[in-house]
């Protein structure tokens, strides 16, 4: 059997390969992506002080560092068996928000929109956002603004905008001031201008990309996602909602801290990634995603005018659910319309400034599950302690572990229709990155990515022949 590499897959947070297996005509038998980093937090926790564990898994990630540092303040939240004071709560959530918004903005502008604003044939060296910033000067400005949005909001609240301190067991640090509040309100604005312009020019390139919308991750599947008590949106608390390829309802809202009655991990010998699934399925038939695209196919609406209305346009793009992975970069644009809206009804709330920000406890439970929405998806943290409060066992599901059987039957899928067997051309490599890119994995953890990394793919037949190759970098 012939093999192809693509090592490493480059525009995504983190560290992987691909691998293509053909057959001796040529054709596609398999795919798979590997991830090829393994990190270990679950292990080298155990023995810390229970509330260290926000500031230490924040460092997980630099993107999506305040998605684990929420995620683990809420087991620890858990364990002291505490209800955080209400306006501590909205002050997380509004972190929360400027996280999947800067993260978002990073995902589509940075990351994604080279590949269909300069073309998926166009040359390697030439995708990038530094050519992005030449040919479209407009749009790369607005990326790099609403990136910037979604990092102020953190740091003027948090205190600084990577692996802050204020997100800790029982609440928030800091209260917030008015000053910060009317500064954050003041760039509102331009954030809403920027998304109501950049919708439409996304919607208009979306028919040049008809047979990648076809072929990008495009199946039947369930998707799984956090819903408030009337089935709106919500990226912070509530229950998960899990619904089938037609939309209908599998399970309509477990409590997360139940997850493992509902969800297993399945491992393979090749990645160091588990393989989530739904547990009355069974492996690999459980497979769900999870995500932007996941949330939008779950909720009953938004809840906030301006996405809802997009949401309205977005579920007229299929029958029942929106099934093309290719739609998560869209789904991410009315997320992000969702965030700014969330943030400025938040931030005018009368009791936002309330000092009251945090609950003081010791242990009360010897277990503590926290479930939050992370740009990627549902992120699940499960601690369980000892006498002394020491973490004694760790278990963690992030989202780009639910999405990852998804993703290898994406990779197929695109593989399937691109590659030929024969050679490789610079379309065929960048169409199987790019569906990886529509689910923007971040493989734990982005920080140690180089800028600088080589991409070599060689096709060698089973005799160990070079047939063809291709290096980028």
């Amino acid at each position: 059997m012939t093999t192809i590499t693509i090592d490493p897959v480059t525009r995504i947070e983190g560290h992987s390969k691909i691998t293509i297996m053909l057959g001796d005509d040529g054709s596609v038998q398999d795919a798979r992506f590997h991830v090829t980093q393994y990190r270990g937090f679950e292990k080298f926790i155990e023995g810390r002080p229970f509330y260290e564990m926000p500031g230490i898994m924040g460092r997980i990630c630099g993107i999506c560092t305040i998605s684990h540092s929420m995620a683990s303040a809420k087991a620890c939240d858990e364990i002291m068996a505490v209800r955080i004071p209400p306006t501590g709560k909205k002050l997380r959530q509004i972190v929360n928000l400027g996280s999947i918004l800067q993260s978002h903005a990073l995902s589509f502008f940075y990351l994604s929109s080279p590949d269909f604003l300069l073309g998926m044939e166009s040359a390697q060296e030439k995708r990038n956002i530094f050519t992005l910033a030449q040919t479209h000067p407009e749009i790369a400005r607005d990326g790099v603004r609403m990136r910037q949005f979604g990092q102020q909001v953190i740091e003027w609240i948090a205190g600084k905008r990577l692996h802050p301190d204020w997100i800790v067991p029982g609440g928030a640090a800091e209260p917030l001031t008015a000053e910060v509040r009317d500064r954050i309100l003041q760039a509102v604005p331009e954030a809403l201008t920027i998304l109501t312009r950049t919708l439409p020019w996304y919607k208009r390139i979306m028919d040049e990309y008809a047979q990648e919308i076809r072929t990008f991750g495009n199946f039947p599947s369930m998707f799984m996602g956090m819903v408030d008590r009337r089935g709106n949106l919500d990226l912070y608390d509530g229950s998960l909602r899990l619904v089938d390829e037609r939309g209908k309802r599998v399970e309509e809202g477990f409590d997360p801290l139940a997850y493992a009655d509902y969800i297993g991990e399945a491992v393979e010998p090749w990645s160091y990634t588990k393989f989530p699934y739904y547990k009355p399925m069974g492996y690999p038939e459980g497979m769900y995603r999870v995500g932007p695209l996941a949330r939008l196919n779950v909720v009953d609406a938004c809840g906030t005018p301006r996405a809802d209305q997009e949401l309205t346009e977005f579920r007229q793009l299929d029958r029942n659910v929106v099934l093309s992975s290719f739609h998560f970069h869209y789904a991410r644009l009315i997320e992000m319309l969702y965030c700014v809206e969330k943030i400025e009804q938040l931030l005018n709330d009368p009791d936002i400034l309330d000092p009251q920000v945090r609950a003081h406890a010791s242990p009360n439970s010897r277990e503590g599950v926290g479930v939050t929405e992370a740009p990627r998806g549902t992120l699940i943290h499960h601690y369980k302690i000892d006498r002394q409060g020491r973490i004694a066992w760790a278990n963690m599901i992030v989202s780009t572990t639910h999405n990852n059987l998804a993703m290898n039957r994406a990779v197929k899928q695109v593989a399937t229709r691109y590659v030929n067997g024969t050679n490789l051309t610079e379309g065929m490599l960048n169409r199987v990155e790019a569906v990886i890119r529509t689910f923007d994995p971040c493989l734990s953890c982005s920080t140690h990515a180089q800028n600088d990394l080589a991409l070599h793919v060689q096709l060698i037949d089973p005799a160990g022949k070079v047939l063809d190759e291709a290096v980028r970098g």
